[in-house]
């Protein structure tokens, strides 16, 4: 790769302002992950957290120990995908955090259809795909202390323009290029990303600021939000790993951005359960 092929703060700057991010992209080569540099900035910036800026974006090429949830990897190629991570601090409890996995998932879907055309779902609570194949995986971790959040770092891998994947990805990991038919510009993609994720980052803060206090209707316009860009929200069939698993249908979110899924013994939370689809026949527990 050669440096103009890079995603370089200088050529990002002019696409992104008047966002919370302006001024404040960095960008390396290669990395571990780009949260654990996200993570480790936070931990070093000052003498406490609440000292770190919020705003901060990392980019890197290439990971070396790309992570997503569940102490899954993510498989990094280098040059060919967007691996970042956004840096926030939130006035939230950790128990509402769920959120902001859940406005990136809307993030990358609108950055995706703007820059491509392509229409990617949203499977709860940090998966996109297109076609039924992920393409891009959310992994939110957090600094906290009790009741209070004192920073969070969103991390977001995009498959771009990706021609293949190593064997055990085949079956179930595609691209934007794979599903396009074409190559598409990293920087445009991840420029429109960064400009989608300070629009909902904006207003998930203007719905916390709500008069409302109840949560359950200061949230109702993200949940209702998230809710429409998803297939996987409402009467979908899914298989949830967790408590040994189950089978059951969708039934929304609940105020907490959980998944609500109704089985033939009630209605369950889905906490914190990989979600798959689910066969019809398939008995309910």
């Amino acid at each position: 790769m050669t440096n103009a092929e890079y995603l370089l703060p200088e050529l990002l700057a002019p696409l992104v302002r008047n966002t919370i991010f302006s001024g404040n992209i960095h960008h390396c080569v290669q990395a571990d992950s780009t949260n654990s540099i996200a993570l480790r900035g936070a931990a070093l910036a000052g003498q406490h957290p609440d000292d770190t800026p919020e705003g901060a974006v990392f980019l890197a090429e290439e990971q070396t120990a790309g992570r997503g949830r569940s102490a899954h990897s993510w498989h990094s190629e280098r040059g060919t995908g967007i691996y970042c991570s956004f840096l926030l601090r939130p006035p939230m409890t950790p128990s509402e955090a769920l959120w902001l996995s859940l406005i990136a998932g809307v993030a990358v879907q609108d950055a995706v259809r703007e820059t491509s055309g392509l229409a990617a779902d949203i499977r709860w609570p940090n998966d996109l795909l297109i076609n039924d194949k992920k393409f891009a995986g959310i992994l939110t971790e957090m600094s906290s202390e009790g009741n209070r959040l004192h920073h969070a770092v969103i991390g977001i891998g995009v498959n771009v323009n990706q021609k293949s994947f190593p064997d055990d990805l085949n079956g179930s990991a595609t691209s934007m290029c794979i599903q396009g038919g074409k190559e598409y510009s990293r920087k445009d993609v991840a420029a429109a990303l960064i400009r989608a994720l300070d629009r909902e980052y904006r207003a998930l803060l203007r719905a916390m600021s709500s008069p409302i206090r109840t949560p359950a209707l200061r949230f109702e316009p993200i949940m209702r939000r998230v809710e429409s860009r998803s297939s996987y929200a409402q009467g979908k069939v899914v298989h949830v790993d967790e408590d040994g698993g189950y089978n059951g249908v969708t039934d929304g979110l609940d105020p907490r951005g959980f998944l609500r899924v109704r089985t033939d013994k009630g209605l369950r939370i889905v906490i914190s359960g990989s979600v798959r689809p689910g066969r019809k026949d398939a008995p309910g527990s």
